[in-house]
């Protein structure tokens, strides 16, 4: 089968009461995400939990690109929640929704689903947004995706137009727009390395002194569902 490239990504940030995570989970395994992967441009839907934050996870979906999370079958959906899904979503707390682009990537996709995520949120200091975009393009996710226990990094940027459409389920779990314009996931199988000093070294250099409102968050893999006949996504 032809090895399919994701440039898309929803990515939704929340934490569940607590007495309601388990029907969470059920709902999101057993409903939530088989809706969404069989809707045409979906690839894949994962969920992670926070490491340090029980409770508290990360959503996100990769599509062919960004503008299928603006379709009329993926709008649709949204504006036509299930019982079960209207139910749930008044059970998220804190929420955080945003669409992206896909803007950078480096490193090999994993072989399976990578256990862990390292999640960095940020913006741009003013005026400098293409040399400093254009270093941690070509240079930035290099140096990350070289040291060992790290198996891919991608930069995602926010497509604030699809991200504000307004919907029903929107309504509903009152999901705020991220202030940071960008994001980036680093697929990983150990934490061990943010300790490690090439990491810590490359997280603490000149050029990354000049990006803004960063916010860093780790998770572990819990839950992935591929779209029907699904296999690669590079």
């Amino acid at each position: 089968m032809k090895e399919k490239r994701a440039e898309g990504l929803l990515a939704i940030w929340a934490d569940i009461d607590e007495d309601y995570r388990r029907t969470f989970r059920e709902w999101h395994n057993c409903e939530h995400m088989i809706e969404r992967v069989t809707i045409p441009g979906f690839y894949v839907g994962r969920r992670h939990e926070g490491v340090d934050r029980p409770g508290y996870y990360l959503m996100f979906y990769e599509t062919s690109d960004s503008k299928v999370l603006g379709s009329e079958p993926y709008l649709r959906s949204l504006n036509n929640p299930t019982p079960w899904t209207r139910d749930s979503l008044t059970h998220f707390k804190n929420t955080v929704r945003a669409i992206y682009a896909l803007k950078a990537s480096a490193g090999r996709r994993p072989p399976v689903d990578a256990p862990y995520l390292s999640v960095f949120r940020f913006n741009v200091e003013s005026g400098s947004e293409r040399e400093v975009l254009q270093w941690y393009s070509k240079e930035h996710l290099t140096e990350i995706c070289s040291i060992q226990g790290v198996y891919r990094g991608r930069l995602y940027e926010v497509d604030s137009n699809i991200s504000g459409i307004k919907t029903e389920e929107r309504k509903i779990h009152g999901a705020s727009p991220d202030q940071r314009r960008y994001l980036t996931l680093f697929e990983m199988y150990t934490l061990d390395i943010l300790t490690d000093k090439a990491w810590q070294e490359a997280m603490d250099g000149e050029m990354v002194k000049r990006l803004r409102d960063i916010h860093q968050e780790w998770f572990w893999i819990d839950c992935a569902l591929y779209a029907p006949e699904m296999t690669l996504i590079r």
